[in-house]
């Protein structure tokens, strides 16, 4: 989809394909590698041990508050992924992706890491975006995948089911080249909204070797 969230993207996060390390597993405060500005921001995470749940900076003070599951599944569709790492990062609730920097390399403040568990599980809490202040674009959340051994590759965006834009036509068009349960149907229980998303590993990859 040619838009400004993908100009975004060229303009923040290029950057080459990179097989994470043990090493590197360790916090980007405490051992800065050499390609740190370039590569994928879903290596600068700061914990040293990624857990399968997270939570979005500003999570306790939205409005919109939102808890995403999901089980990451192998490229079978059935056997639960152990050990994948999931980044996303987004829009606040005005639509603006709010900008930081840590050593010099500039990022999107509302973001998160999870790392998988042995049942492929996964949890994130946030909170639900607004729409893009500058562009017509869809409420939605943008994801990374890295798996072990494997490069790091961008999956569809997490969108939500009660966004205007989405049309009956999108709705269509989406189903037919994904397949994809990104669509979030909201629910909301005790004070928060609650939405489920599963993801098959190298679904959406053409040239996804196994």
């Amino acid at each position: 989809m040619k838009n400004l969230i993908a100009l975004f993207y060229l303009v923040c996060f290029i950057y080459p394909c990179h097989t994470i390390t043990s090493q590197e597993s360790a916090s980007v405060l405490e051992e800065k590698p050499e390609n740190y500005k370039k590569r994928s921001p879903i290596y600068d995470y700061s914990e040293k041990h990624l857990n399968n749940t997270d939570t979005i900076p500003d999570f306790e003070s939205k409005k919109n508050k939102l808890k995403i599951t999901g089980t990451i599944y192998e490229n079978d569709g059935v056997t639960p992924a152990k050990n994948v790492l999931l980044f996303i990062h987004q829009a606040d609730e005005n639509g603006n992706f709010e900008l930081k920097r840590a050593n010099k390399k500039r990022y999107v403040r509302h973001r998160g890491w999870i790392r998988t568990d042995a049942d492929g599980h996964y949890t994130f809490y946030t909170f639900i975006p607004g729409k893009y202040i500058y562009g017509n674009e869809f409420k939605q959340i943008l994801p990374i995948v890295k798996e072990p051994g494997k490069p790091e590759y961008k999956i569809e965006t997490y969108l939500f089911d009660d966004d205007p834009l989405l049309t009956e036509s999108c709705r269509s068009k989406i189903k037919q080249t994904d397949g994809s349960d990104r669509i979030l149907k909201l629910d909301k229980k005790e004070g928060l909204y609650v939405a489920k998303r599963d993801i098959v590993l190298g679904k959406e990859i053409d040239s996804y070797a196994k």
